[in-house]
């Protein structure tokens, strides 16, 4: 199959075809009935469970996007084992008997640390998502690793992928429709031969420019079914490959929530116009580690640790109103009866464990290797730092009326400390200047700067991070920067106990089951279980507990170990129902 080939060559060929504005599965009228799960944001333990979940739901296709900085964290090393096995959860979904909506795109927004693109692309160029040659050499590599595996898995070879995505929502972004083209060609000339599409919302102009022969359009929506059929092309099929029952939590608002009244009114709107759906989020599952994104509304807004989206499957699996207004909505469209919901999730019991200082911030900083000075304080993208933190330390006489730090080109967060003892906390879009106690002689200035989350969605997609600028200490700029990258894969604490830092907590369970956590009095942290990476808290809200799955735990002892930039709590509850915060409808547009 090569780029030049037509649709009727193509439609020869892929399971799903269109003819009249009727979508046809095997020369037979078919609806998608998709939900979308994304295998990086839940355990690959767990895929099975939520996959046979969404069966039970009434889908019979799943939606996922497929994150290239979750499979290319360094440049030229793609890596498709253990959690990044997305051909184990394409081959396990087709077992299940669901067929698979795959969106590569390779931009993928999803509230996804920058979009899903790798920083160290972003670090290189401006101009991703266009026809830049170095933006356009990358992604042909990355897709040279990634397309020959998921070609087998395509209908035509007896595998359960039907649909590719060719861009998301680029009519939101761009107008570079050569972009669009080449992102086609690519999937052909690679073998895709099942149905391409593309995703936009409900706009004219975003339909025009997100739009490319050889794909159909599909749309984005929370409510808007007329809207949607107003724009759709001729001859069409009518599919909403996002429809949004729910909706993403940032830090420092409430928790987002949408009435089952309220989506399932817009699902059987969308069904009874003869439409096709995917339900964004079917599970929405949780941004381990630092995958969170954020947005960007006149500051920078941060994506929670939590990505439950108040769906119909929640974060930890269980189910309530919307998961069974789908199903009755669903269970016509099926002419066999829908499998049975799997046994419930079992959690932990809860208990209370104190939580024991073990070093601070600033001593666990002050014993990492510093790299040489530098002029400037680098961007993690010149340090080669996706996530995150990063300390900038240099020496300077702090001089009476010219003690006032200013740091130009915060991006985003940073404690400052004067000689090891902290003074203030500074924020891109709030303080970004402190005054400093005048010294005598020189003073070694401390800056740990955090990167909240790589913004997502619209035109800042790619932004740096870390200082962009430099650092002014009165009129003058501070010069001599040595930096020290704070390990969050394996944490190390190092030092006497502080009030932040460092602190950790022995939990014993008789058996893996599942937990949420909490840390009553912590401001501003990172928590491990075993070792293991699960997020953020920030006493700000909304999301008070965190998500510890099942597989994370052991039989016996375990342990919690946590990371507070401002103030450590003394306690850690396991708890065995989630706070997500005080709720507020909503609904996406």
């Amino acid at each position: 199959m090569t780029a030049t080939d037509t649709r009727a060559d193509v439609d020869s060929v892929a399971a799903l075809t269109y003819r009249d504005s009727v979508l046809l599965r095997g020369g037979r009228p078919h609806r998608i009935l998709a939900g979308a799960v994304h295998y990086f944001r839940v355990h690959p333990e767990q895929w099975e469970d939520r996959l046979r979940r969404l069966a039970a739901m009434g889908a019979n296709t799943v939606d996922t996007y497929i994150a290239w900085n979750f499979h290319e964290e360094i440049e030229g090393e793609p890596s498709f084992e253990g959690w990044r096995d997305v051909e184990r959860f394409i081959r396990l979904a087709g077992e299940i008997g669901l067929d698979v909506y795959v969106r590569p795109s390779p931009y993928i927004c999803a509230e996804w640390s920058n979009g899903g693109l790798p920083s160290w692309l972003t670090g290189r160029t401006r101009s991703v998502r266009t026809g830049d040659p170095v933006y356009r050499e990358a992604v042909e590599r990355w897709y040279a690793e990634l397309l020959p595996r998921l070609a087998p898995l395509q209908a035509v070879h007896g595998g359960p992928i039907v649909a590719v995505q060719v861009e998301n929502e680029y009519g939101s972004f761009g107008s570079d429709l050569e972009h669009l083209v080449h992102q086609r060609d690519l999937l052909r000339s690679a073998g895709i031969v099942e149905l391409l599409t593309t995703a936009d919302g409900i706009t004219a102009g975003m339909h025009e420019h997100g739009s490319v022969e050889g794909a159909m359009p599909s749309f984005t929506f929370g409510t808007g079914v007329s809207a949607a059929v107003e724009l759709l092309p001729p001859k069409t099929p009518l599919l909403c490959s996002e429809l949004w029952g729910g909706w993403f939590d940032h830090w420092g608002e409430r928790h987002h929530v949408r009435s089952a009244e309220s989506m399932i009114g817009t699902v059987d709107e969308l069904l009874a116009a003869g439409g096709s759906v995917s339900l964004y989020m079917a599970h929405g599952g949780t941004n381990f580690g630092l995958w969170n994104g954020a947005n960007w509304d006149g500051a920078i807004q941060p994506t929670a640790t939590s990505y439950d989206s108040d769906a119909p499957i929640a974060e930890d699996g269980r189910v309530g109103a919307k998961f069974e207004a789908l199903r009755a909505s669903f269970a016509p469209f099926h002419d066999v009866p829908l499998p049975e919901l799997p046994a419930a999730p079992r959690f932990q019991p809860p208990q209370t464990t104190n939580l024991a200082p073990e070093a601070s911030l600033i001593g666990s900083v002050a014993a990492l290797a510093a790299s040489a000075p530098r002029p400037h304080p680098a961007t993690f993208e010149e340090l080669g730092v996706a996530e995150g933190l990063v300390a900038y330390e240099a020496t300077a006489v702090v001089e009476a009326g010219e003690n006032v730090l200013a740091i130009r080109g915060l991006h985003d967060r940073a404690t400052v400390f004067v000689d090891g003892a902290r003074v203030a906390t500074l924020e891109r879009d709030g303080e970004t200047s402190a005054a400093l106690p005048v010294s005598s002689g020189p003073v070694t200035i401390t800056l740990v700067v955090e990167n909240v989350g790589r913004i997502n969605y619209g035109p800042r997609i790619g932004e740096h991070k870390g200082i962009l600028d430099g650092v002014l200490l009165g009129r003058r700029y501070v010069h001599g920067w040595a930096h020290r990258v704070i390990p969050m894969d394996a944490p190390r604490p190092v030092g006497a106990p502080g009030t932040d830092g460092f602190a950790v907590a022995r939990l014993d369970v008789a058996e893996p089951a599942d937990a949420w956590l909490a840390f009553p009095g912590g401001v501003k942290g990172f928590v491990w279980l075993n070792g293991f990476l699960l997020g953020r808290y920030w006493n700000v809200g909304p999301q008070v507990t965190l998500y510890a799955p099942a597989p994370l735990w052991r039989a016996g002892a375990n342990t919690v170990r946590v990371l507070d930039l401002e103030q450590l709590g003394d306690t850690v509850e396991v708890r065995d129902m989630p706070e997500l915060g005080p709720v507020e409808e909503f609904i996406g547009s």
